[in-house]
């Protein structure tokens, strides 16, 4: 059977770019051009656009055009992405540590070996965890405004399996989840894996736009809103007071449950209460000692309401399990101890230095960020793609995240997420200047 007209014209677009006729970055002609040039209908440029971009080999942009992608890996969300070269600095992705925490770590290993109950860390953890580990957790998250008990706690391998067990446990497949139109890149891959939609909502200068999400609520049946209202990732801004309480009214208007991602927010003590203050019996209230503490131990927590905790501990029996009794016990003592709160102290205090590193050598390229975030957003010029720079920068040795891996709407921003954590205090400066270099160069 002949194939249809689209994919044919499709092909022809896939090899030029494939074999490197048409190059990284090439616009290529507006719908109405290939339909002219081809003999199409309007309809069937637009099915050739579609299959190009579904193959990830070209992107649009609102208002800009569809253009091709930079194939190399160093775009978008694929995290097995190397640098061609010795790699100088990560700054796709936030692995704070502080100078001494091996020792602090060391330190305490050897406490829990000489004190602890070693037979208990031998056994089996139930799924969301013991009563006296989920009291310490919520402990701790009454000094950062969050009312829980220990019965409201559920422990977790991070908070990205905390996300993974409240979505699989109470929205359905199928079912739809409102979130910004630009969000944390470990939601789109839960989404994905548990095969539900999201539903992009707008998002201003001043973050989440309300009317927008609003009207989302009215026009769909929205199982959840997911949010992070204090340093949102990737754009930084602080949800204020009335946009809070105006979000609450329409999760309770349209019946709504709230899941709120708190990963980042010890960064801004000063920000206006948690969702789960507002409302406790719809919000899932998630987060994690990987930005505070250390991302490699792995230990998270979910605040759950009573009436869909069962349903996420059934989730978290078919998925996990148990989290390690091990990674817990330090975790637990880290929390009790007054380390993390410690370490919270100094991560703010760094993150507040690397900003200002990173607006004297940025901002008169387009960078923004909050001044207590650990990255920024840099928008680029119409004529530099996100995806050519992120090569260029690869190239030599430095790793940046592009607009796209954060983009639920089909028309990603042509932008650079970067991360400011990992390198030494130092040495940012300039790997910064490499990002300078590698914008003004192109």
């Amino acid at each position: 059977m002949r194939a249809e007209r689209y994919r044919l014209i499709a092909q022809d677009f896939a090899t030029a770019i494939r074999d490197g006729t048409m190059p990284a970055g090439t616009r290529l002609p507006t719908h109405r051009e290939l339909a002219a040039k081809y003999g199409v209908a309007l309809a069937t440029a637009t099915k050739v656009y579609r299959e190009l971009a579904s193959t990830g080999l070209v992107v649009g942009e609102r208002g800009r055009g569809t253009f091709v992608r930079d194939l190399s890996g160093f775009g978008g969300l694929d995290s097995r992405r190397l640098p061609i070269g010795a790699r100088i600095a990560d700054l796709s992705f936030n692995q704070p540590l502080a100078p001494g925490q091996d020792d602090q770590l060391r330190h305490a290993l050897r406490e829990l070996a000489a004190e602890g109950d070693l037979t208990s860390l031998l056994t089996q953890h139930p799924p969301g965890g013991r009563g006296a580990d989920r009291a310490t957790v919520a402990e701790y998250l009454r000094t950062v405004g969050v009312d829980a008990g220990r019965d409201d706690v559920l422990v977790t391998s991070g908070a990205q399996h905390a996300l993974d067990a409240a979505i699989a446990g109470v929205v359905p497949a199928g079912r739809a989840i409102a979130v910004d139109a630009l969000t944390y890149p470990g939601l789109k891959l839960i989404a994905d894996t548990r095969r539900v939609e999201l539903v992009p909502v707008g998002v201003t200068a001043a973050g989440t736009d309300v009317d927008d999400l609003d009207a989302v609520c009215r026009a769909r049946a929205v199982a959840a809103i997911y949010l992070v209202p204090t340093l949102h990732n990737p754009l930084g801004f602080v949800l204020d007071d009335a946009a809070r309480t105006r979000i609450v009214d329409i999760a309770r208007r349209h019946d709504c449950l709230l899941i709120e991602d708190s990963t980042y927010a010890f960064l801004e003590p000063g920000a206006p209460p948690p969702l789960h203050t507002l409302a406790p019996e719809r919000t899932f209230h998630v987060g994690s000692l990987s930005k505070n503490l250390a991302t490699g131990l792995r230990f998270g927590y979910v605040v759950v309401p009573a009436r869909q905790r069962d349903a996420v501990k059934r989730v978290l029996r078919a998925s996990h399990w148990g989290t390690s009794s091990i990674v817990t016990a330090l975790a637990t003592r880290l929390l009790a101890d007054g380390t993390v709160e410690r370490l919270q102290a100094r991560r703010r205090d760094d993150a507040r230095r690397r900003q200002l590193v990173a607006a004297r050598e940025l901002t008169d390229l387009g960078y923004h960020a909050h001044p207590s975030a650990y990255w920024g957003w840099l928008t680029l010029p119409d004529d530099i793609r996100a995806d050519i720079v992120a090569h260029r920068l690869a190239d030599s040795g430095v790793l940046v995240s592009t607009g796209d891996a954060f983009a639920v709407a089909p028309n990603p921003p042509n932008a650079l997420r970067i991360a400011l954590a990992n390198p030494p205090l130092a040495e940012l400066d300039a790997v910064l200047r490499t990002i300078r270099g590698a914008v003004r160069l192109i």
